[in-house]
């Protein structure tokens, strides 16, 4: 043994005395070099149970004939497993704690006695209820990509409500939360998570459901493995996604629902969109719809500009007859306006033609004209008696007259 001691072998040959703390220590030195007690599992009663401020266990475990003082930091698993009278599963180290002499166990883990019981009912509902189907992928549902309404079945206290409103909140403030509030522990949670369940098929307009709760033991989370409750979201009329316990913890709830996720605040990832990616999607699509929409601009006027093209190649060359016409009708123009002076020409010549022969141009020569009372021309002589009236019409005028004798005029002039 080495240490502190208060003097060295005397002349007389007595033992070396050592110092407590030397005792002490090499008493924690030989405790911890054992193996055997460096990781030790012990199972006893809990007495004497206390938690000060500082958040460590201090209790002892004790049976019919022993006890064993055991201390459990804060960082330790279980804590919430130890209470007065209570049968525990322990498991760390055993050492000694020098500042009072005293042996302790170093609790680093805590599970309630009975948690192999637990597993067994927990694997024989797990194998049944998978033979009946309730597991199955196929029937497994699609999360909604844009939820308008979010059910939350879990506890109204506690962190793990706050977490999904705040992840909700801040990726996806356009869906309404509504909070189913149950109990997430204990015998009264397993009915009335059914009886949230039961709630929630009756209204019409929610989307998806959460059905969550903190990390713990077995025991902790045996509400999510009951038949019960795995049977009610079975029948959920919307798609459910379980966070239960954390990403190590898997209960019947887990394998009945449509998603699992590792943690509340995960749950909450998965049901909602971030609107930062929306947004960016839009910006996204609306870049694309301009591109579209100016690319059949620019093709329509290509196919439009073909088109013209191809319908003025087909339209026959105007210009050539055009002309022809033009020449048509200006040859056609002149050829009436000589047809017109020609057609005058002719017209004064038959004027001038019937002028000179009308009776006004031969009474001018001396001939007269005879009418007889009646009016009508005498053509003969014969027309007339003695004492009849006539007219005699000159170039210049009518003389009346009267008829005194009628001579034959069967000789010639000449004669």
């Amino acid at each position: 043994m080495t240490g502190n001691y208060n003097s060295s072998e005397n002349n007389s040959g007595r033992q070396t005395a050592y110092t407590v703390s030397a005792v002490a220590d090499y008493l924690k030195a030989s405790l911890e070099s054992d193996p055997r007690l460096a990781d030790l599992t012990v199972v006893g009663e809990v007495s004497g149970y206390r938690k000060p401020s500082s958040g460590h266990h201090y209790f002892a475990l004790r049976d019919e004939q022993s006890i064993l003082r055991c201390v459990m930091f804060r960082s330790g698993r279980g804590g919430q497993f130890l209470a007065d009278g209570t049968q525990v599963i322990c498991r760390g180290r055993i050492s000694m704690y020098t500042s009072r002499g005293d042996l302790q166990f170093y609790v680093d883990q805590v599970e309630p006695d009975g948690i192999g019981a637990l597993q067994q009912a927990y694997e024989e509902m797990r194998k049944r209820l998978e033979i009946e189907g309730l597991f199955e992928l196929d029937r497994k549902r699609a999360i909604p990509e844009l939820p308008a309404r979010i059910a939350v079945i879990t506890s109204p206290t506690g962190a793990v409500i706050q977490d999904i409103i705040n992840v909700l909140t801040r990726r996806y403030p356009l869906a309404e939360i509504i909070l189913i509030p149950t109990s997430v522990q204990g015998e009264k949670a397993a009915p009335e998570i059914v009886q949230a369940f039961r709630a929630l098929n009756t209204f019409d307009d929610i989307d998806v459901v959460i059905v969550a709760r903190g990390g713990g033991s077995l025991e902790d989370l045996w509400a999510f493995n009951e038949e019960s409750v795995a049977r009610a979201i079975f029948a959920s009329n919307v798609p459910v996604v379980s966070a239960i316990g954390h990403e190590t913890d898997t209960t019947l709830a887990d394998y009945v629902a449509d998603r699992r996720a590792p943690t509340p605040s995960a749950a909450a990832e998965i049901v909602a969109p971030d609107v930062r990616d929306l947004g960016g999607y839009v910006s996204g699509y609306a870049v694309r719809i301009d591109e579209i929409i100016s690319r059949s601009i620019r093709d329509s006027r290509s196919q439009f500009e073909l088109a013209v093209d191809r319908m003025n190649r087909k339209i026959p060359d105007t210009t050539m007859p055009r002309q022809r016409i033009d020449d048509l009708l200006t040859r056609a123009r002149l050829a009436g306006q000589r047809l017109v002076e020609s057609s005058k020409q002719r017209l004064a010549t038959v004027e001038a033609s019937l002028n000179a022969l009308g009776p006004a141009k031969i009474l001018g020569r001396g001939y007269t004209i005879a009418r007889r009372t009646d009016g009508s021309v005498a053509t003969s002589a014969t027309q007339f008696s003695t004492g009849d009236k006539l007219g005699v019409t000159f170039a210049d005028g009518t003389v009346k007259t009267t008829v005194d004798e009628v001579a034959s005029t069967s000789k010639s002039i000449d004669s």
